[in-house]
Parts: structure tokens; C-alpha cells; sequence
């Protein structure tokens, strides 16, 4: 949690009445961009703390694409490609190994619905086809683009995300990065699923 405030310090801060103060933090909080406890101060009833939440704070303006930028330009200077490719895929699989739980002992149509749900969370846009043979998943956005216009490796957590989180070896056939205007990746079926 981060550093709380008292409506009271929040009034001071700002220049205004308390009673503002207290109806402006009642609709942060509503929208879950604020959070109250209770603190004791003495005698006296305790009084509220207010403090942002974690999605409070990415309402505010952050410089994460410029640091992640110079966090890879930094690693391509000092490590081989090949090193961050498997970085990249660390991660991906660190994410799939997050959710693991959650993909245990379901059929592979499940599995994708849950892939679904779980890449909306993290920023992609995505619809899944059923074909005859294997699935095809589609993304027609990325939540990295930014970066990938520089660092296009970053492809490599998508796909071993992908791959690991439906346990089946997944191939991408297009890419945003590589002229197309999505993401497209075959899914085999497996046999004995239907």
C-alpha cells in the first residue's frame, strides 16, 4: 500500500473544505482508485487513512515504455540475442506457470477459452476459431507494441505464454511486427480431443 493521508492533511494540501475533500475520496474509493483504514491518534474515535490503490497509481502519468526501453537497449548491449530471446521466454512461462492451476485437467477448448480470458486481462485484444484439425488463435492487438517496434524478440513471451499455458506446441503464422495486421497462431489438436 502506499503513504496514506488524513482528510484533514488532504484539505490542507489541496486549499479546500474537508467536507469536499470526503466527497471526492467516496467516489475514488468507489472506483477502487482509493483505499480507507482505520488509524488511532490519541483519545478519540480513530480516524481514516486514505491511501491510493494500485490502480489508483497507474492513473498517474508514468515514464514505464521509456524505462523499458532503456532497460533492453541495456541488456542487448551487454548480453548475445540468443540470451534475450530466453529472457523472454523465461517470463512468458513465468506467466503461464501463474495461472497453472487454473488450466489443470481441462479439455483443450477450455483451455483456449481460459488463454482468452487470462491474454484480455493482460492487455490483448483476441478471438479463437475452431478448424477441423487444430484452433487458431488471433490477436489483433499487443499490449507491447510499443516496444516490440524496437525490440520485436519480445514475441518470444507471447508465444512460450501461449504454448505453455495450453501444454501443446503453438506456431506463430503471422505476426504484428512482420507486416501483418495481427498475431495468428496455430494450435494443434491433440488426439482425442474433440
Amino acid at each position: 500500500m502506499y503513504p496514506g493521508s488524513s482528510i484533514k492533511d488532504l484539505a490542507k494540501s489541496v486549499g479546500i473544505n474537508g467536507i469536499s475533500i470526503r466527497h471526492h475520496l467516496a467516489a475514488l474509493e468507489a472506483e477502487a482508485l482509493v483505499t480507507s483504514s482505520e488509524e488511532r491518534h490519541g483519545v478519540g474515535r480513530p480516524r481514516l487513512i486514505y491511501a491510493l490503490t494500485d490502480q489508483g497509481v497507474e492513473k498517474f502519468p508514468t515514464n514505464y515504455l521509456q524505462l523499458t526501453r532503456r532497460i533492453l537497449d541495456s541488456l542487448k548491449v551487454k548480453l548475445p540475442p540468443n540470451q534475450i530471446k530466453d529472457l523472454f521466454k523465461e517470463i512468458g512461462s513465468d506467466i503461464a506457470k501463474s495461472y497453472q492451476d487454473e488450466f489443470i485437467k481441462r479439455p483443450l477448448d477450455e483451455r483456449i477459452q481460459l488463454l482468452k480470458t487470462i491474454m484480455t486481462r493482460e492487455g490483448f485484444i483476441v478471438e479463437s476459431k475452431k478448424n477441423k484439425n487444430s484452433y487458431t488463435l488471433i490477436s489483433y492487438s499487443c499490449p507491447y507494441y510499443q516496444i516490440g517496434l524496437e525490440h520485436p524478440d519480445i514475441c518470444t513471451l507471447d508465444h512460450a505464454m501461449i504454448s505453455e499455458s495450453l501444454a501443446i506446441p503453438v506456431t506463430i503464422t503471422t505476426c504484428i511486427f512482420n507486416d501483418s495486421d495481427r498475431c495468428t497462431y496455430h494450435i494443434p489438436q491433440q488426439v482425442g480431443e474433440n
